[in-house]
């Protein structure tokens, strides 16, 4: 397998906190670049919180970032994004800002300024013209959604040739 080189675009960043770290790819080839907290922090158990990353970045026309959880700190934690992923637009000048919601039912999260606490990618993005139609062309998938490819119990069944499932019917 040959490996390609990742696409490069030039983000324009303002320290709006002169202590905090500039995004970071920790790994080659990684999708993400770190985000850190700001401010210490405790969330308790079901508790949500904004926080900052002291940072603000310029992207260009037809890029945007979208902010998406670490999941070291999900499995570990039970910390997630609430609107994940959260979407900079390529127009907005304000600060990163991250809705951290604890989902850990009895213990609570402590972050110190400087913990890692979510990913920015940034990526091409296209704007659509939508087209008023009376009727959209048919398609394989039509109108079935939530759920209709089966759940974890149909996944993990074993095939046996001849037999249907369920979600074969």
């Amino acid at each position: 397998m040959t490996s390609a080189t990742p696409e490069r675009v030039r983000v324009g960043l303002t320290r709006l906190d002169p202590g905090m770290p500039v995004p970071r790819y920790a790994h080659p080839g990684d999708a993400g670049a770190d985000l850190a907290i700001a401010e210490d922090c405790e969330l308790g158990p079901g508790e949500r919180r904004l926080v900052g990353t002291g940072i603000a970045i310029a992207l260009p026309e037809g890029w945007a970032g979208f902010v998406h959880p670490r999941s070291g700190l999900a499995a570990r934690a039970g910390l997630t994004i609430v609107n994940a992923p959260g979407t900079v637009d390529a127009g907005y000048r304000g600060e990163i800002r991250v809705c951290l919601l604890n989902t850990d039912r009895s213990a609570p999260v402590r972050l110190v300024r400087g913990d890692l606490i979510a990913q920015l990618v940034v990526q091409r993005v296209a704007e659509a013209d939508f087209e008023l139609l009376d009727q959209l062309p048919e398609s394989d998938r039509g109108e079935r959604g939530h759920g209709s490819t089966g759940g974890v119990t149909e996944w993990a069944a074993p095939q046996v040739a001849g037999t249907t499932t369920e979600v074969d019917k």
